[in-house]
């Protein structure tokens, strides 16, 4: 389990405070298996349990962090659809509150990061196959390197079908088809 490098969380002072300390820690230490920070895991988890929209000092006392990694950190949870910032304000600060249901929650980090890594190796895979393919039909290709550029691209033919596969059950994601029946978080 890994804890918090740039801020910790107050002492909780009530039994309630505790158990949900628990919880908070569970869903750092689930984020923290998805690639997001630990302590932004806390955040969330805190912002997750506050009944009222929450501005960056009171996160800050919260979670005992720098201003500067709680921005980034709510940058994070925004980017990641986790938080979203109020248009309304108190005393001219930004407003922000978690995503509280966990349906809605899992779908919009999941379709993002899938997402990216839907992008980011498609056009890999989008660069590299046609140049590929080029040397495969060239007839000053050595035979054994025609060979290995095949094999090659059968694998990346392979990762372009996973990769078709993956963009449909984004979009199935982001549509909410994936929840057996669940709509869009209703």
């Amino acid at each position: 389990m890994k804890k918090a490098t740039s801020g910790k969380m107050k002492k909780p002072s009530t039994q309630r405070e505790e158990l949900r300390g628990k919880v908070i820690d569970a869903l750092a230490q689930t984020m923290d298996l998805y690639g997001v920070n630990y302590s932004f895991g806390q955040l969330y988890g805190i912002m997750f349990f506050e009944d009222k929209p929450l501005t960056l000092e009171k996160m800050q006392e919260s979670m005992n962090m720098s201003k500067s990694n709680m921005s980034y950190a709510v940058r994070s949870l925004i980017e990641s659809k986790m938080a979203f910032k109020l248009p309304e304000k108190e005393d001219r600060k930004d407003l922000y509150v978690a995503e509280t249901d966990f349906f809605k929650a899992f779908q919009a980090f999941f379709a993002t990061k899938l997402q990216r890594e839907i992008d980011v190796m498609r056009g890999a895979l989008d660069a590299v196959i046609p140049p590929l393919s080029e040397t495969i039909l060239q007839l000053d290709t050595p035979e054994e390197e025609r060979m290995r550029c095949l094999e090659d691209l059968h694998k990346l033919k392979h990762a372009v079908s996973y990769y078709e596969w993956l963009q449909r059950f984004v979009n199935d994601l982001e549509s909410g088809a994936t929840f057996d029946g669940r709509q869009n978080g209703e």
